[in-house]
């Protein structure tokens, strides 16, 4: 399939730049892939749009303050006036640094802005000094690997001095509500670099009526890294390669999720994060399921357990686990739209996008959202 045949206009001005002042007061279309037909609603309906019985799986990843603002350690050599002031202009212009995954303690993967001028040894500091990194090691696409030093916790620094990592297309500077709004009322895992953002419109009230309404919930981790946000650069999107992202699926989740499909319970995924760890933690459960001699004696779903997911889904992906998705309004061309594509089917996707966009939706992290069932 043809990255071009994931494309539509969207104009600039339907992105949100900020939440809305409640986060259920967001719109919902829903859309019905077997009828191919689609309604608007108000999220606060999600108790009243459910059957009563589903299982809702959730990311309780917590986003870290994981963008960094940082100079250049200096050099102290002396040299002539001029020299000595482009010198300093070079060490004193800004580094940004964004967080993407942790490699090992003190060492993590980074997108660093201006890359291609920061090589292997050079040292960036941030703050007052009190954190500082050493690039190790070098990417594609501006990646890095950077040891920290400097702070005995480097979760601490970064919160106290990292800022909300919004993503690129929310034009304008993170804000202190930023640290309250970009966070899901479920995140209590610490690791995430960008925000599950389906799970944003929930409310405790909501919760609340989807629990009278007898809908079970249960929570499991995905680490929203890169593999969630890097553009897309191949026309063809077999060979697009997603950057792996750690997740973990509890044992009381994994026995929820059997339990549901054993039942004919449907299993509602709130993101495309959570339907890239349990399809993954299902796809590996398959695998290991062939290779194995009692092959037929075991038919559990997936396995609780820590991985790496590293599936990229696209039309044509076979669904093992999720039977409904709650997500947000994605960009054209992106893994996330390929996701939902793979799920509805791109010309009805497509189709409620341009809905979507005729009736005033508002589309990306902080916009509205689309239940497909």
């Amino acid at each position: 399939m043809k990255l071009s045949e994931l494309d539509f206009a969207l104009p600039r001005e339907r992105i949100a730049q900020h939440p809305l002042a409640e986060r259920d007061a967001s719109r919902l279309l829903l859309l019905d892939r077997h009828q191919q037909h689609w309604e608007d609603h108000q999220f606060r309906e999600l108790p009243e749009l459910c059957r009563g019985d589903e299982l809702i799986v959730v990311n309780n990843a917590r986003v870290m303050p994981a963008r960094l603002f940082g100079r250049r350690a200096g050099i102290h050599a002396a040299r002539p006036g001029r020299q000595r002031r482009a010198l300093r202009e070079f060490l004193q212009a800004p580094i940004e640094v964004l967080l993407t995954r942790q490699v090992s303690p003190g060492v993590w993967e980074a997108l660093v802005r201006p890359g291609r001028k920061m090589r292997t040894g050079e040292r960036v500091v941030f703050g007052d000094g009190e954190l500082e990194a050493e690039v190790i090691g070098r990417g594609e696409y501006g990646l890095r690997r950077l040891r920290f030093s400097g702070a005995d916790d480097l979760h601490q620094a970064l919160e106290r001095i990292g800022h909300v990592p919004l993503p690129p297309y929310i034009d304008r500077p993170d804000g202190p509500a930023d640290r309250e709004r970009y966070q899901t009322i479920f995140a209590s895992q610490n690791g995430a670099v960008a925000a599950p953002t389906a799970g944003l419109h929930f409310t405790p009230k909501t919760l609340a009526l989807l629990r009278a309404r007898g809908v079970e919930l249960c929570e499991i981790t995905l680490y929203v890294g890169l593999g969630t946000f890097q553009p897309i650069h191949c026309e063809k999107l077999e060979d697009h390669r997603m950057p792996s992202e750690d997740y973990e699926i509890p044992q009381a989740a994994a026995v929820k999720i059997e339990r549901a499909r054993a039942e004919g319970r449907p299993i509602l995924a709130v993101g495309t994060t959570v339907v890239r760890a349990l399809e993954d933690a299902a796809q590996k459960a398959e695998s290991r399921r062939a290779g194995t001699p009692t092959a037929g004696k075991s038919r559990k779903l997936l396995d609780p357990g820590s991985a790496s997911a590293e599936l990229f889904i696209f039309p044509g992906h076979p669904f093992h686990v999720v039977d409904q998705l709650l997500t947000n309004f994605h960009l054209p061309q992106s893994s996330l739209l390929a996701v939902v594509a793979a799920f509805a089917g791109r010309e009805l996707i497509l189709a409620a996008y341009r809905h979507a966009l005729e009736q005033g939706y508002r589309f990306y992290s902080y916009g509205d959202c689309m239940l497909i069932r």
